[in-house]
């Protein structure tokens, strides 16, 4: 149930065209759906302004289908799916009008919302870093923000990033990934006016730590405006920067 549901119930209530407990009922509803394995929050978007989203790792096609048919049921026509394994993509998509990203291991059922507000760039600092920049881009792109990428921008070659300054500067969030040292989420929040989301990445060599020296230099960031998500958390700094784009929401 989203507010625009909740919306027109009371409109209808306004106008005479349903009953109050007729209205009390739709709206008591239950706020989940329990399948089993899993429980679909139906009333999320009404709370938080976006609907539940499914994490596909560790979900078998068929429960991810049945989780999909499910929020179907409930009027979700939008569908989001994060951590889809192509394997598990070619399955779903036999059974649901599915797109899949592979690139950021993303599904998507139903398209991307119109796109609004300001712009959100998304930032790597290298090409390893791109599925998880992917994630963050596809993800705001799917709750309806416009995505510039800057790909392979890394502090090692600082003239790559100089390059796109009008694209930083104008930006209305940037989130900026990635691994080794975390560097350019520091140097990015140095030129832009805007919020700045560090998504430190797992890449990098040994003493990386499989992305804690990134994470950690990104918290320990000098420059303002600057927050930090977990180690290859792209939709969180994706749904971070939405909410950021749209307070409205």
């Amino acid at each position: 149930m989203n507010k625009e549901t909740v919306l027109d119930i009371l409109e209808r209530v306004k106008n005479n065209s349903l009953s109050t407990e007729d209205a009390v009922l739709l709206l008591k509803k239950s706020p989940f759906t329990d399948i089993g394995f899993a429980k679909i929050d139906n009333h999320r978007e009404l709370r938080t302004g976006a609907a539940e989203v499914i994490y596909g790792a560790g979900k078998t096609p068929d429960q991810i289908v049945k989780i999909v048919e499910t929020m179907q049921k409930a009027g979700q026509e939008r569908v989001l799916i994060t951590r889809l394994s192509a394997s598990a993509a070619s399955s779903v998509s036999k059974e649901t009008a599915l797109t899949y990203y592979e690139s950021g291991r993303i599904g998507m059922i139903g398209g991307c919302a119109p796109a609004s507000g300001g712009t959100i760039v998304v930032a790597a600092g290298g090409t390893s870093d791109m599925p998880v920049a992917e994630e963050a881009a596809l993800t705001a792109e799917f709750f309806g923000n416009r995505v510039t990428r800057l790909y392979d921008v890394g502090v090692a070659g600082l003239d790559r990033l100089l390059s796109y300054l009008d694209d930083i500067m104008t930006a209305r969030v940037i989130v900026a990934v990635a691994g080794m040292e975390g560097a350019l989420t520091s140097v990015i929040g140095g030129l832009a006016s805007c919020p700045v989301i560090g998504v430190p990445t797992s890449v990098g060599y040994g003493a990386s730590f499989h992305g804690l020296s990134a994470l950690l230099s990104m918290l320990n960031s000098c420059a303002s405006g600057v927050s930090v998500v977990n180690i290859d958390n792209g939709y969180g700094a994706g749904y971070l920067a939405n909410i950021i784009n749209h307070p409205e929401r």
